[in-house]
């Protein structure tokens, strides 16, 4: 649901441990996407750019799977130690996810990676004399098992041995570590770093594994540390074929997330919390994705200058619609009384249930076109940077569902948005120069009322940019182009039809965060403080009432780190 990384902010000498929020449908959904491509060609993933980050070896992931057949040498001893192994806890109750329960010679063992059915091993005289299907909670039997593999609960496994010679590795750098901070009279520091590494080695011993295991996942792989990391790049087969969409954005991102997890690493290593191998825990860099990805298919609307350049003249326009939509009329229309223009096109769409779109370039524009529509009657909302987040996806379910009509926006309502009830996109001082008015910023606003077959555009402006010209002849090449196709091919447009988010599996979409927001990252530290006091005062105190309320709370302020 959440992930927020550990960060330490040496200004206000605070340290804010890794802490996350798993979705059990997600997780299960990631874990059986990487056991299928280890084990099947035929696999189609869909991923965010987060799959540039470091993850487990795909080799430790093979070793450390089991086997489970009719017929296989394994006796339950054996068989429990692996399960530990792949992180299974043990239960006497009803099974959950990655978890296992021992019944004499019968083993009931939920698998990471399943949905809805369990596995029931029976053994006899150290054999797996059979395995079945089952359901986790009756026990009912549901058919055969011929093969099985059983996956880990994560995807950073630990070969067990592996463990000694790491442990070991990880404390001589440890010690080295520690001399440095010592001889540079960083004391804290080193003491710091000398209680953390072995606490984490001896959780390692003990248990295989410990929090921020990524962290020493250097000492477990028999790759160079100047080589990439793993990552889920590395999981796909050589034959692979990578689609990086909306790619005009996604480039620059995977540009700029190596640059943003080697400059936190430094901090924790600079002050004791991490060791400086932590760092080949990483994304890979710009050049090495470049080396790594396979054959690769840029898909944007308006590609930017790297994609171009990669594909020299293979590039496809993809311009007909399986729908038959054209991509929207355009207008340009004066700036002088623009607003009570804008004011009488709204009323127009209003009156044929369509919703409404409007750009304009600043915060204060967006509020005070907003108070102008609702004195007018016109049910508006504003969307602009200082929404919060988890916010915005409401705020956009509220337009398709009739809730307001008018939707008025910066930036955020370029890329991303897919809202077929709307009919017009408004752009308000469409000639100003710079990058809110690119060609090909106008060419994405533009696009967001493609997905309904009364897409109309208009633009206020006093005069005709480049960038307006340039988008308003690709639009039009465009729209000849699909109408030629479709009465060609006798094809009537019709709007798209798509589900609201809220109208999906409710097991996808964590709920918002009961905590209020705050408005800024000082605020926030603030409050943080107050709340870790209240809560040492209690500890102090030997009270354990309000104790949970108050770790609560504080887990709730740590995660908005992340909306920062």
């Amino acid at each position: 649901d959440f992930f927020q990384p550990e960060v330490y902010i040496p200004g206000s000498d605070r340290f804010i441990p890794k802490d996350s929020a798993i979705n059990d449908h997600l997780e299960r959904l990631r874990l059986s996407t990487t056991k299928a491509l280890i084990e099947r060609q035929d696999v189609i993933v869909v991923a965010s750019v987060s799959s540039i980050y470091g993850l487990g070896d795909p080799d430790a992931y093979r070793e450390i799977q089991i086997p489970v057949y009719p017929g296989r040498q394994l006796a339950q001893r054996e068989l429990i130690h692996q399960l530990a192994r792949l992180q299974y806890a043990r239960t006497d109750k009803t099974l959950g996810r990655a978890m296992f329960r021992v019944r004499g010679d019968v083993i009931d063992i939920f698998p990471a990676d399943s949905e809805h059915q369990a596995i029931r091993v029976e053994l006899f005289d150290d054999v797996i004399e059979s395995a079945k299907w089952i359901d986790p909670v009756s026990g009912k039997i549901a058919g055969d098992i011929e093969h099985y593999l059983i996956s880990p609960k994560t995807l950073f496994v630990t070969p067990t041995a592996k463990i000694p010679s790491a442990t070991k590795s990880i404390l001589t750098d440890m010690e080295k570590r520690v001399a440095e901070l010592n001889k540079a009279n960083r004391l804290i520091e080193a003491e710091r770093l000398y209680e953390r590494v072995n606490n984490d080695v001896e959780m390692i011993r003990e248990l295989g594994y410990c929090s921020g295991m990524e962290n020493y996942s250097c000492y477990f792989s028999d790759r160079n540390p100047e080589l990439p990391p793993t990552t889920l790049l590395d999981y796909l087969p050589k034959n692979g074929l990578l689609f990086v969409d909306e790619s005009h954005v996604m480039v620059p991102q995977i540009s700029a997330m190596y640059s943003g997890d080697q400059s936190r690493k430094d901090t924790l290593i600079d002050f004791g919390f991490r060791l400086p191998s932590s760092k080949n825990n990483r994304p890979l860099s710009f050049a090495e994705f470049e080396k790594i990805k396979p054959q690769t298919v840029f898909v944007s609307a308006t590609p930017g200058k790297y994609e171009l350049q990669k594909s020299k003249k293979n590039v496809v326009q993809q311009i007909i619609r399986p729908t038959g939509l054209l991509d929207p009329e355009i207008e340009v229309r004066s700036k002088d009384q623009c607003v009570e223009n804008l004011l009488e096109e709204i009323r127009h769409c209003v009156n044929r249930n369509n919703r409404v779109l409007v750009t304009v370039l600043t915060k204060k524009t967006a509020e005070e076109l907003n108070d102008f529509l609702t004195e007018n009657g016109i049910l508006s909302r504003y969307l602009h940077s200082d929404i919060k987040t988890d916010e915005r996806q409401e705020i956009i379910n509220g337009l398709r569902a009739g809730e307001f009509d008018v939707l008025i926006g910066i930036s955020l309502l370029r890329e991303g948005l897919d809202i077929p009830e709307a009919s017009l996109v408004a752009i308000l001082d469409a000639d100003h120069a710079g990058f809110l008015r690119s060609s090909h910023a106008l060419i994405q606003m533009i696009g967001r009322v493609a997905r309904n077959v009364e897409g109309k555009a208009v633009l206020y402006a006093n005069r005709i940019t480049p960038a307006m010209k340039q988008a308003m002849d690709e639009t039009h090449n465009r729209r000849e182009r699909q109408i030629a196709y479709n009465l060609e091919h006798h094809i009537k447009p019709v709007t798209s039809v798509r589900k609201r988010s809220t109208e999906q599996d409710e097991s996808v979409y964590p709920a918002t965060h009961t905590e209020a927001f705050c408005s800024t990252l000082s605020e926030l530290c603030e409050r943080i403080t107050v709340k870790e006091k209240q809560l040492l005062a209690i500890e102090n105190s030997g009270e354990e009432k309000d104790i949970e309320k108050l770790r609560t709370e504080l887990s709730d302020l740590y995660r908005q780190f992340i909306f920062m």
